[in-house]
């Protein structure tokens, strides 16, 4: 376990283990981030314990939360969830000091600070406006569309509604071929009447 006394790895663990504390926010429920952030946070831990750390960036990775929290709550919130980057980078940087300097490596600091804002960035992004988008496929939206009849309609049927097959049913019988429009929907079931 001396290993995780480096600074550098260190850095690397507490890092990774926010990253994934924070994925594990954004999309929660998988249990891989959750359990991903445990290990690296506890293994990030020791090394807070063992080495002398800045207490500011502690604080400043605890408050990293916050922002990050309120931005995935509600989109269009970039500018908090850059604030919860910049603090997330700025505390992990500074966390190990060392003779008045960065115990960390400057490069390691500059590339792994670099690629997690980058992802978080793009991830929490791309995962929130997936959250708030309509659904491609909307049911209720194929109710007073006008389809075709492929079948003969009755108890069941086949009728084509927005380029797709669907399953049918109709209180008065419908000769294939004839123009359909959607009343209402039973599940995956259009109940339709003739249309024109």
């Amino acid at each position: 376990m001396d290993f995780l006394l480096d600074p550098n790895i260190a850095y690397l663990f507490l890092l990774g283990g926010v990253l994934m504390a924070m994925l594990a926010l954004a999309t929660p429920g998988t249990g891989f981030f959750e359990i991903g952030a445990f290990f690296c946070i506890a293994l990030a831990g020791y090394a807070v314990y063992k080495l002398s750390f800045n207490w500011w960036a502690l604080i400043l990775l605890a408050l990293s939360v916050v922002p990050f929290i309120y931005a995935i709550q509600r989109p269009k919130r970039e500018l908090f969830l850059g604030l919860s980057i910049l603090l997330l980078v700025v505390g992990s940087v500074f966390m190990f000091p060392q003779n008045g300097g960065l115990a960390v490596n400057p490069l390691v600091a500059v590339l792994a600070s670099g690629l997690v804002a980058g992802f978080l960035w793009i991830a929490v992004r791309k995962s929130l406006e997936a959250a708030s988008m309509r659904p491609s496929h909307d049911l209720a939206g194929l109710v007073g569309q006008i389809g075709e009849a492929r079948t003969k309609v009755g108890e069941d049927g086949s009728v084509q509604v927005a380029g797709e097959l669907w399953s049918a049913r109709s209180e008065k019988p419908i000769a294939a071929g004839s123009p359909i429009r959607v009343v209402r929907r039973d599940g995956f079931v259009l109940i339709v009447e003739k249309s024109g």
